[in-house]
């Protein structure tokens, strides 16, 4: 019979002896099935039903296993070594069973990944073969493709790399579409050979045109006991269905200077290129949860022509390499190389113009959704500037500003973002199970608040009121009601109008802010309030935003002094106090006053004296509210 798919079947499994014996390497088992079987689960899923296992160790006991395939829906043909040949070498031996076109799968492989697509990818390229593609968490111990600019192969780069080169991650998947009278000529008829290293990468240097097809489903090798182990833990969480096409996928949206790696003011060579502290455990995270880590950057570089695409490749080969080094990888990069101005020495003109694809505007993010099935309702977009921020909210993704890179000091577009995290490594942990606990503990304060025209919000300083409250938002929104969050903070004194250990009350104008809300809340029309923004490094005011506020909508005041004036109190029963322990709260403001500059006894004498003057009084006002939630145990 013509087969439509060679299983590479005849593998030793030599690193896998301590665990498994004398078993075969393809007979290993996953979750209690061989990975064989899996594959060939695989195959007859996608509509691949004529097989060949290409065998040779112990293989009686995979003819055993198998048979003729039909328990499986599928017919099986086994082409048997005497003598180990190598991957190309056992391929050669079985070309006269195989049809012109063919698959081609590794039995020490797990996948799943869509079939058809890739054979649709391999039946429309124009090239003599297709190998799959993907970034992956062991690229340091990967064969890893040079791509050009359309995605077809220029070198192929083996294990191990040198120790003075970066390399994209563009991993070696070891799945293949390939074509039967190609390969009769360039595989020799005796002799060991590897398909990927000796014979393709000939093909390559000999100018045959192979074409990566570059996928973000999951493939990983099973070939260590360290690898199988993560795999069976893999298919236990989900990540594979959560990288399939079977169903949308959830992204976060990552910008790179001052995010990802440190802001240099237009980076332009991978020299200058240093990771932020906690870059390559957050996107790692993100990449165990089944996350899609995805990078959005404008690089205006390329338009000025401070920076070439070369530079550009390097830079990012460089960025991969940092973030392997954490088992860590970026699913897809995006970039803008546009800028709307001219007048730079050395401007490259093509590239001078207004485009939809540089932040704030969402075509990075458009063509990443469209291109990767992503669904925009539960993903997330981290940066550290407003145009991060709005392109966020243009594409309707949860934003999270941090305070690294810029901090959103740009002050460019006034915008709010939902979320403020120290750091990548805080916001991805806020993504991946903070912002999920707090829906939790905040759920039934929204049930019970659903009908509230206005609920106030207090704590100490750092206890996670300003991430809470629009957690709160959102419930409440999700019951059909809009909401406003008014952060009391913008309604602070000066510097100079504060008075010096006057208490928490003494900071801020709240008489003013009483004055406003009182006729707001009687009247039955429409108000727009112009709520102050504050550059919080500063401790300064910026501008103003506008809100608008319905007759109907509920305001969730939140802030240090929520519930300590009288006044305010009056105002709503509906009150709620946030704590969270003292050491946590010392860790989050030793953060801030250490990014606004202040030196280690400073930060202990402002810390001291918020001990001192503020949280008594605010720990003593939890008395007034209806709930109390602590996060004290995270």
């Amino acid at each position: 019979m013509d087969c439509q798919v060679a299983i590479l079947a005849g593998g030793l499994g030599t690193r896998l002896k301590s665990m498994m014996g004398s078993l075969p390497k393809p007979m290993v088992p996953i979750l209690d099935k061989p990975v064989l079987e899996h594959q060939i689960e695989l195959c007859k899923q996608h509509g691949f039903e004529r097989i060949a296992l290409l065998v040779h160790y112990q293989a009686a006991v995979i003819r055993s296993y198998f048979g003729d395939g039909s328990r499986w829906g599928v017919e099986i043909a086994y082409i048997e070594e005497a003598d180990a040949r190598g991957t190309a070498g056992a391929l050669r031996d079985a070309l006269h069973v195989l049809k012109d076109k063919f698959l081609v799968l590794y039995a020490d492989t797990y996948a799943d990944i869509d079939l058809k697509r890739l054979w649709q990818a391999g039946i429309e390229t124009d090239s003599v073969g297709t190998l799959v593609a993907h970034p992956c968490d062991y690229s340091h111990h990967s064969d890893l493709l040079q791509l050009d600019e359309a995605n077809y192969i220029k070198a192929i780069r083996p294990y191990p790399h040198p120790t003075d080169v970066c390399y994209e991650n563009v991993s070696n998947a070891a799945l293949f579409v390939l074509q039967k009278k190609h390969l009769i000529d360039f595989i020799p008829a005796q002799g060991q050979y590897d398909l990927v290293k000796d014979i393709i990468q000939s093909m390559i240097t000999e100018g045959y045109k192979f074409k990566a097809y570059i996928t973000l489903e999951y493939i990983k090798d099973t070939g260590t006991p360290e690898r199988l182990k993560k795999v069976e833990q893999d298919l236990i969480s989900g990540l594979p269905e959560r990288l399939s096409f079977r169903q949308k996928r959830v992204a976060v949206f990552l910008d790179r200077d001052g995010t990802l790696n440190k802001e240099v003011n237009y980076l332009s060579s991978a020299k200058q290129l240093e990771l932020l502290p906690g870059a390559g455990q957050a996107v790692h995270r993100l990449n165990r949860a089944g996350y899609l880590a995805i990078c959005v950057t404008n690089q205006s570089v390329l338009a000025r022509g401070t920076a070439t695409w070369e530079d550009m490749r390097q830079i990012h080969a460089h960025l991969d390499h940092l973030l392997g080094q954490d088992q860590a990888y970026l699913d897809r990069l995006y970039l803008c190389p546009h800028h709307p101005d001219s007048g730079f020495s050395g401007e490259i003109p093509e590239l001078k113009k207004v485009c939809n694809c540089r932040k704030p505007n969402s075509g990075l993010l458009d063509q990443a959704i469209k291109e990767l099935n992503i669904d925009r309702r539960p993903s997330w977009i981290i940066g550290d500037t407003t145009s991060d921020i709005l392109a966020g909210q243009r594409v309707g993704v949860r934003t999270i500003l941090l305070r690294t890179g810029h901090a959103g000091l740009d002050n460019k577009y006034p915008v709010i973002p939902d979320y403020i995290c120290d750091d990548i490594l805080s916001a991805v942990e806020w993504i991946l199970s903070g912002h999920a606990d707090a829906l939790k503990r905040l759920m039934p304060v929204a049930v019970e608040f659903q009908e509230a025209r206005m609920v106030l919000m207090g704590g100490p300083a750092r206890s996670g009121k300003t991430m809470s409250a629009q957690v709160l938002k959102e419930l409440i929104e999700s019951m059909g009601r809009i909401a406003h969050v008014l952060p009391l903070d913008a309604w602070l004194k000066s510097k100079e109008q504060r008075i010096e250990g006057g208490g928490v009350l003494s900071r801020y104008d709240l008489d003013r802010l009483i004055s406003i809300l009182k006729p707001l809340l009687k009247t039955n029309k429409r108000v727009t309030l112009a709520l102050p923004l504050w550059n919080r490094k500063k401790i300064e005011r910026v501008s103003t935003r506008s809100i608008s506020i319905g007759p109907d909508d509920l305001l969730i005041l939140e802030g240090v002094p929520a519930l300590l004036h009288p006044a305010l109190r009056e105002m709503t029963p509906h009150r709620l106090h946030l704590d969270v322990s003292q050491k946590i709260r010392h860790q989050r403001m030793y953060f801030e006053y250490q990014w606004r500059g202040l030196d280690a006894p400073e930060i202990d004498q402002c810390i001291a004296s918020r001990e001192q003057d503020e949280v008594p009084d605010v720990l003593a006002a939890a008395q007034y509210a209806q709930h109390n939630v602590s996060f004290s145990e995270q």
